[in-house]
C-alpha cells in the first residue's frame, strides 16, 4: 500500500518579531503540549531539533526535559536534525556549520544517548543553500536533507539526489505546502496532498501549528485519525524524517541537482550590516584564538579552556540564525544580537591575549633604547605583509622635533614609516609604526623598534602632478584622479586589471523590505557619490585651520603611500582611503560611510578590464561557487573573483556578503537602509505611513577590502584562499617587553604546499587530543605534507578537489590519524 508520512513538528524561532524570552516561553509552553500528546494519543511523534530550545527547557522547566528525555527513549518524541538551530545556510564559513552540527550532536548524545543520533538534516526556513552543505553534512553522517526554500527554484523532483563538491551527495526532499499549518486545518493540507499526489507511492507532509510555536494540537490529531480511518489508497502513520527517507531509497531511483539551492530573499544578504561583520569577526576570532590557545597548550604554557571557548562558540552559533544573521528580524533583537556577539569577542579577546603571553615565553628581555615587537603567526605557512603597531615612548617629548620609529630584525633594518596614531593628542609620546615582514609558520617573531631623533615627521613625497595621484613601483602602478577621487588605473606588472572611475560608491533603488522578496537584482541606480568640494571636504574632515584638497595623500613612507577622499550624495557622506604598497601587487581600500538615506542601496562599483566573456566566483563554505554573470544578486562570502583567460582580480572583503556582476563590472552591496521586519503583504503598504520609522544601517559604517591581481587567473585562485584567511584571522602584534625567562614553544607543525588551508586547530569535543581540519580549496586534487615540528615525523595527506579531512594528532604519542567530522 502506498504511504503518506506525517510529520509533526513546532516551527519556533528563538527570536524574529520578538525577543528571545518570547521565545524561550514558546518552546517551554510547546514542547510541554507536545509532550502530553505524546503520552495520550497512541502511535504519535513529535520532531523537532534546536539545541538551543532544549537548553532552555532543560534550565527553566526541569521536569518538562525529563519528560521528554523518558519519551525519546520510547521512541515518542524524535530528536530531529541534531543542530544547533536552524542558521541561515550561505553566509557562515564551511567550519561555522561544522560547529553547528558537532555543537548539536555533541549535546544530542550527551543528554539522549543513542536515541539521538539523526541521520536527516533539517533547515526548513533558511532563505537557500550552498551545495557547500553536502559535503559537510555527508561526512557528519547524514544522508539526506529536508529544506522547503527557494519557492522558485526548478528542482527535478519533490526528491532528488543532492550532489555537492568532491561528489559529496545526500538524498534531499524539498518540502510540500510549507512547514505548517494552521489550528485545525492540518487534516485539510493532509487532504490537499492525496488529491494533488494520488499517483505518489510515498510522500511526506510536515504539520502543526508554527511560526511562533504551537505544534500539535488536540483537534488536529482528532480529524487526522478520522482522516487515516476512511483513506483507504494510503496508509497515513505519524513519522520520522529517517523512516521516510529509508522507505525513499528504496522505493525509487532519484534524479541528481547539482546546483546551489539558491537564490531567495536576496535582500538579506545585505540587511544590517553590523552583524554580518561582527559575525565575521568572531568566526575569524574563534579560530585563531582557538589556534593559538593549541599551540600554547601543547607547548605546556596554559592550560586549554574549552569550556571558555564553548561560551563564545555560543555566541557565534546563536548569531547565525535564519533571522539574525539576514538581518530580517525587529530592532530589539539586532541590538540584543550585536550584544551576544560583543560578548563572545570579549570573551576570545581576552583569552587570544592570555595565548599571546604563554607564546612570548623565552623571548629575551629588551635591551636599552629597544621598544621589542612580537608578531604571532598562528597558520602552518609563512605570511607575508603590512604589520602595524603602536605603543608609548618611555617619556613624553615636548620638544619640536619628530621620534621617529625605525623597525628591525636581527639587528638589520626593515622597510617601516611612521603613521598617525589613533590618538589625537598633539604630542610626540605615542606613536604607530607600520612595516612590512614575512612571519614564520606558528611561531613568534621578535622586532625591535628604535627611535631616531628628525627635526620633523617626514613629508610626503608623492605629490599631485596634472590632476592625478601618480604611484608606481617595480610591479605595481595606481593612478588615483585628484578630481574624481576614484581610480583610474590599477596594473600590475604591465596588465592594466581596472577601467577608470574604479571604487565608485553609487546609490540604487530599494525598498522597506529587508528580505526584498521580490526581485533578484538590484540595477536600477539612482545617482553616485561625487567628490567633495574643497570647502565642503574641509569642513566635513574637521579642519578649521586651511583649506583642503578633496584627496590628499596622508602618510607616504617605504611600506605604503596612503591617499584619502572624501565625497557626498545628498545627506551621506564617504572617506575613501586607498593603502598602496610599496612591495607586492595587493591594495588596500577603506570606506568610511555615513549613510543617512532610506529605502535605498548603497553599492561599490569595481570595473575590470576583463569584459563580459570573463566569469564570476565566490567563496562559499567549503567550496567555490560559480556566481551570476547577467546583474542577479549573488552571495558569497571572503572573495568574489572576475576571471578571464589570463589574469583573475580578486576582492577580499572584511564582511561583506552581497555583490553583483555584469560586463566585467563588479559592484560589491555594502548597506540597505530598509525598515525593519517589513513583509510584503498582498496589495497593503510595506509599512505604516503615519509617523516616523527606523530605517537599519543610519549612521557610520567601515568597510575594507584587498584587490589584488599578481599572477595568471589560475594562480590567483590558488593563493586567494590564504590571503583571505589571513586578512580574516590576523597575526596577533603586540609592543611588549618580555621577561626573557620561559622556554620559547615550538612550531607545533608546518604544512608543506602552498593552497591547502587549516580551518581548525583545537582541541577535541571528548578527550585530550587535538583536530586539525584540512581543506583544499580550489577543486584540484593535489597532495601536501604535515611536518610536525620538533618531531621529525613527515605525515603525507592526499586530497582530492574541495575535499575536507578531519585529523586527529595525539599529544602522548606524538601521532596523527584521520578521523571523522564528529571527532568519534
Amino acid at each position: 500500500m502506498k504511504k503518506l508520512h506525517l510529520l509533526s513538528n513546532a516551527h519556533l524561532d528563538p527570536v524574529w518579531q520578538w525577543q528571545w524570552e518570547e521565545g524561550a516561553a514558546a518552546a517551554v509552553s510547546t514542547f510541554r503540549a507536545a509532550a502530553d500528546f505524546c503520552e495520550e494519543f497512541e502511535g504519535y511523534i513529535f520532531n523537532h531539533n534546536e539545541v538551543i530550545l532544549y537548553q532552555w527547557v532543560e534550565e527553566y522547566e526541569p521536569q518538562l526535559f525529563e519528560r521528554i528525555c523518558r519519551l525519546v527513549a520510547a521512541g515518542r518524541w524524535h530528536i530531529m536534525g541534531g543542530w544547533y538551530l536552524q542558521p541561515d545556510c550561505n553566509m557562515p564559513s564551511g567550519e561555522s556549520i561544522v560547529r553547528q552540527i558537532l555543537a548539536g550532536r555533541t549535546y544530542f548524545l550527551d543528554k539522549f544517548g543513542d536515541y539521538a543520533e539523526p541521520t536527516t538534516a533539517i533547515n526548513f526556513d533558511p532563505f537557500g543553500h550552498s551545495k557547500g552543505l553536502v559535503q559537510i553534512m555527508q561526512l557528519a553522517g547524514y544522508d539526506s536533507y529536508i529544506f522547503m526554500r527557494p519557492d522558485e527554484l526548478e528542482v527535478p523532483a519533490q526528491d532528488f539526489v543532492w550532489q555537492g563538491f568532491n561528489g559529496s551527495s545526500v538524498m534531499a526532499h524539498k518540502v510540500w505546502g510549507g512547514y505548517n499549518s494552521l489550528l485545525g486545518k492540518s487534516a485539510d493540507k493532509i487532504g490537499n496532498w492525496l488529491e494533488a499526489n494520488a499517483d505518489a507511492p510515498i510522500g511526506l507532509v510536515l504539520w502543526g501549528v508554527g511560526n511562533h510555536g504551537g505544534g500539535p494540537s488536540r483537534i488536529d490529531l482528532k480529524l487526522i485519525a478520522e482522516l487515516a480511518a476512511k483513506t483507504d489508497d494510503f496508509q497515513i502513520v505519524h513519522s520520522t524524517p529517517e523512516a521516510y527517507f529509508k522507505e525513499l531509497a528504496a522505493e525509487r531511483d532519484l534524479p541528481v541537482f547539482t546546483q546551489d539551492l539558491n537564490p531567495r530573499f536576496v535582500g538579506c544578504y545585505t540587511s544590517q550590516v553590523r552583524i554580518k561583520q561582527k559575525h565575521r569577526m568572531l568566526e575569524n576570532e574563534l579560530f585563531v584564538t582557538e589556534k593559538m590557545l593549541s599551540v600554547a597548550a601543547l607547548a605546556s604554557t596554559v592550560a586549554y579552556p574549552y569550556e571558555a571557548l564553548q561560551a563564545a562558540q555560543q555566541d557565534l552559533l546563536t548569531s547565525q540564525f535564519h533571522d539574525i544573521l539576514p538581518g530580517s528580524s525587529v530592532q530589539s533583537v539586532e541590538d540584543t544580537s550585536l550584544r551576544g556577539l560583543d560578548h563572545g569577542l570579549e570573551v576570545l579577546s581576552k583569552l587570544k591575549t592570555r595565548a599571546f603571553f604563554a607564546l612570548a615565553a623565552g623571548q629575551r628581555a629588551a635591551a636599552p633604547g629597544e621598544y621589542p615587537i612580537l608578531a604571532f603567526n598562528p597558520h602552518p605557512f609563512p605570511v607575508r605583509g603590512v604589520w602595524e603597531c603602536e605603543f608609548m615612548l618611555e617619556d613624553q617629548n615636548w620638544k619640536e622635533e619628530f621620534s621617529m620609529p625605525v623597525v628591525y630584525k636581527d639587528g638589520k633594518r626593515v622597510a617601516s614609516q611612521p603613521e598617525k596614531e589613533d590618538s589625537n593628542l598633539n604630542l610626540d609620546w605615542r606613536k604607530k609604526v607600520t612595516f612590512e615582514a614575512e612571519l614564520p609558520p606558528m611561531a613568534m617573531s621578535r622586532f625591535e623598534c628604535r627611535i631616531e631623533l628628525l627635526p620633523e615627521k617626514p613629508a610626503p613625497v608623492l605629490k599631485t602632478e596634472d590632476g592625478r595621484i601618480s604611484f608606481r613601483t617595480d610591479r605595481l602602478s595606481v593612478v588615483v584622479n585628484a578630481m574624481t577621487g576614484l581610480i583610474d588605473e590599477y596594473a600590475v606588472d604591465g596588465v592594466s586589471v581596472l577601467t577608470p572611475n574604479a571604487c565608485l560608491p553609487i546609490v540604487m533603488n530599494d525598498n522597506s523590505d529587508p528580505w526584498r522578496m521580490d526581485v533578484v537584482a538590484f540595477r536600477d541606480m539612482l545617482g553616485q557619490f561625487q567628490l567633495m568640494p574643497p570647502g565642503q571636504g574641509t569642513d566635513f574632515s574637521g579642519v578649521n585651520q586651511a583649506l583642503l584638497p578633496s584627496v590628499r595623500v596622508i602618510e607616504d613612507g617605504d611600506v605604503r603611500s596612503v591617499i584619502e577622499a572624501v565625497f557626498f550624495y545628498r545627506d551621506s557622506q564617504i572617506v575613501q582611503t586607498y593603502k598602496l604598497p610599496k612591495h607586492g601587487t595587493e591594495i588596500e581600500v577603506h570606506v568610511r560611510v555615513f549613510w543617512s538615506e532610506k529605502d535605498k542601496m548603497l553599492k561599490w562599483s569595481i570595473p575590470t578590464a576583463l569584459g563580459s566573456s570573463s566569469s564570476y566566483r565566490g567563496q562559499t563554505m567549503y567550496g567555490v561557487a560559480e556566481l551570476p554573470t547577467n546583474g542577479d544578486e549573488a552571495i558569497a562570502q571572503k572573495w568574489v573573483a572576475a576571471v578571464g583567460e589570463r589574469y583573475a582580480l580578486t576582492v577580499t572583503n572584511d564582511g561583506v556578503y552581497g555583490s553583483d556582476f555584469q560586463d566585467g563590472e563588479i559592484r560589491m552591496t555594502l548597506l540597505r537602509s530598509s525598515a525593519y521586519c517589513a513583509h510584503p503583504i498582498n496589495d497593503r503598504p510595506l509599512v505604516v505611513q503615519d509617523r516616523f520609522l527606523p530605517r537599519m544601517d543610519q549612521g557610520e559604517r567601515q568597510f575594507t577590502f584587498w584587490l589584488n591581481a599578481a599572477g595568471s587567473a589560475t594562480e590567483r585562485l590558488e593563493a586567494i584562499d590564504r590571503e583571505a584567511l589571513a586578512h580574516g584571522e590576523k597575526p596577533f602584534v603586540l609592543s611588549f617587553f618580555p621577561s626573557g625567562n620561559g622556554q620559547t614553544p615550538n612550531c607545533p607543525f608546518v604544512l608543506e604546499d602552498d593552497v591547502v588551508q587549516l580551518t581548525a586547530f583545537k582541541r577535541e569535543e571528548r578527550g585530550e587530543g587535538y583536530i586539525l581540519r584540512l581543506f583544499e580549496p580550489t577543486g584540484q586534487a593535489r597532495d601536501t605534507a604535515l611536518v610536525l615540528g620538533g618531531y621529525a615525523a613527515r605525515v603525507p595527506i592526499s586530497l582530492a578537489g574541495f575535499e575536507i579531512k578531519t585529523l586527529r594528532f595525539d599529544p602522548k604519542t606524538r601521532s596523527v590519524t584521520e578521523t571523522s567530522l564528529l571527532e568519534r
